[in-house]
């Protein structure tokens, strides 16, 4: 890959951000809301809500865009700077960098069911609770993890492949990312506590920063005093701490310098912690916190099956899932949104307004999608030459097939982002876990294992006359694609049947500032 190419991406990236420090209109917010004004035209959602939800989805969608692409930069930066093997053994490293987002959303889940409903009624005093208690349970999980990655990082990495050099590499990089696990965590529990209360935009301006100030410290790292991979992960503790200080800053003192004034203002000197509260927190959040280990701990096995297809598929693999991550960010806004906005009504006992909310976020969010997914796929093709060290890269033909297998079945992600929604509002997290795991280890896992040991089909009997039979092309590579659809499909259907019958309502009763039950 050319420093060129890179220098593509790092303009792209300052292109999405233009808009991090100021309230201009931006092609985001202006296409989000196009779309959803064309369905409210079209009498598919409300116009009243989809001009609420877009205010609430927009920035979140720009955090979501200016993060993954931040993720793509790295991934460039130390392809350029250290070659394909160093991008390896970061890949290798990866999953367990996302146990931060593991333990981190999980107790976000259940701030933002906590905040949002609070905040719904004015009930501030439970609100401050609900956020120190959220930051000393994210404390305590995660500071043992970054004592264990520090110490033995080589155990984990070496249990995803023999490459020494790989090895090397990726222990390195885990040994100094694990080190910023707590601050990554603590990020999203403040990003959910401002988003659950009706602030996307500040969120936005400290977490989309922080990727701004992760890109440029780890040119300074990797290129200009050649640290390589430990100079990646280095940038990434560092933009983590400084975020994390900021939402602090801002939440205690209630604004914070260049930002404005915060939603709400959190007492650090009151009580943290509570038992009810934190017992609410990890009902809630634990399956939330499931949900997202299920993706990362797939990754270990899908990392060993992808090592059988070789090292051109686990570089494509990388590749695709970067676009895709890009590609999967209006689910970061409408699922959020969605949350805020349904727990708001719920908290108020509205409930056939956080239903109608909950349906018509569902709608645009598919909508938003599919533009979404048609863009990517025209472009499929120089998305992937941007990553490949040459356009006869035979890396490149097989990323762009796994792009179009990942424009479909980002679709039904939208499904399940928007559908989960509501049920993470209501305290109902059980069922997107159990969705997720099914769709991951019940589906997407088999079938990239059967493409990898060339299952071949059975025959297939032609009319008479013809040839007797033929035999189908072994799965192969189609293995994979059929494993990043199935992976999202099967999450969309369950997800949105449990929403549509409705017991979500009733689960949230228990979890409602005044535990009353709704009485429309």
């Amino acid at each position: 890959m050319s420093r060129k190419k890179l220098w593509a991406l790092v303009r792209w990236l300052s292109v999405v951000l233009r808009t991090v420090s100021n309230r201009l209109p931006n092609p985001v917010r202006g296409g989000i809301r196009w779309i959803g004004l064309g369905l409210a035209r079209l009498g598919l959602i409300d116009r009243e809500r989809a001009l609420k939800t877009t205010e609430l989805a927009w920035p979140r969608v720009v955090t979501g865009v200016a993060r993954m692409s931040k993720n793509a930069v790295d991934v460039a930066m130390v392809g350029v700077a250290v070659g394909t093997t160093a991008l390896a053994g970061v890949g290798f490293a990866s999953p367990f960098w996302g146990l931060a987002f593991v333990v981190g959303g999980g107790v976000a889940g259940g701030t933002i069911a906590l905040v949002s409903q609070r905040f719904g009624v004015d009930a501030l005093d439970e609100l401050g609770l609900a956020v120190r208690s959220s930051v000393l349970l994210v404390v305590v999980v995660t500071v043992p993890l970054s004592a264990v990655f520090w110490t033995v990082p080589e155990v984990f990495i070496s249990a995803l492949t023999d490459s020494d050099r790989a090895l090397t590499y990726g222990s390195t990089y885990l040994q100094i990312v694990g080190l910023g696990i707590p601050f990554a965590a603590l990020n999203l529990v403040g990003s959910r506590v401002l988003v659950g209360s009706d602030d996307a935009f500040t969120a936005m301006q400290l977490r989309a920063g922080g990727a701004v100030t992760n890109v440029a410290l780890n040119a300074v790292f990797v290129f200009v005093l050649g640290w390589g991979v430990a100079g990646a992960a280095t940038g990434t503790v560092l933009s983590n701490v400084v975020v994390t200080g900021a939402f602090a800053l801002g939440l205690v003192r209630g604004r914070f310098p260049g930002v404005g004034e915060f939603p709400v203002q959190i007492s650090p000197t009151a009580a943290w912690a509570d038992p009810d509260t934190i017992s609410d927190l990890v009902s809630i959040g634990l399956p939330v916190g499931l949900r997202r280990l299920v993706r990362v701990v797939v990754n270990f096995p899908m990392l060993g099956i992808l090592d059988i297809f070789g090292e051109n598929t686990v570089a494509a693999w990388v590749i695709a899932r970067r676009i895709l991550g890009v590609m999967n960010t209006p689910g970061w806004g409408f699922g959020l949104a969605s949350s805020s906005l349904v727990g708001q009504h719920l908290g108020r006992n509205e409930e056939r307004e956080a239903e109608a909310y909950g349906r018509d976020i569902v709608r645009f969010t598919v909508a938003t999608y599919l533009v979404s997914a048609l863009l990517v796929a025209v472009f499929a093709q120089p998305l992937v030459g941007l990553f490949a060290d040459s356009p006869s890269s035979p890396v490149i033909p097989i990323a762009v097939n796994l792009v179009y297998a990942a424009c479909v079945a980002v679709v039904f992600q939208g499904v399940t982002s928007a559908a989960a929604g509501p049920l993470n509002a209501s305290g109902d997290t059980r069922v997107p876990f159990v969705s997720q795991f099914i769709g991951m280890f019940g589906a997407s896992l088999p079938l990239a294992y059967l493409g990898a040991r060339g299952l071949t089909l059975p025959a297939v009997s032609l009319p008479v006359g013809a040839t007797p039979a033929i035999v189908v092309p072994e799965l192969g590579l189609w293995g994979l694609y059929a494993a990043l659809v199935a992976e999202t499909v099967v999450p969309a259907v369950i997800n949105y049947w449990r929403f549509h019958t409705g017991k979500w309502k009733r689960i949230s009763e228990a979890y409602r500032p005044d535990a009353a039950v709704a009485d429309d």
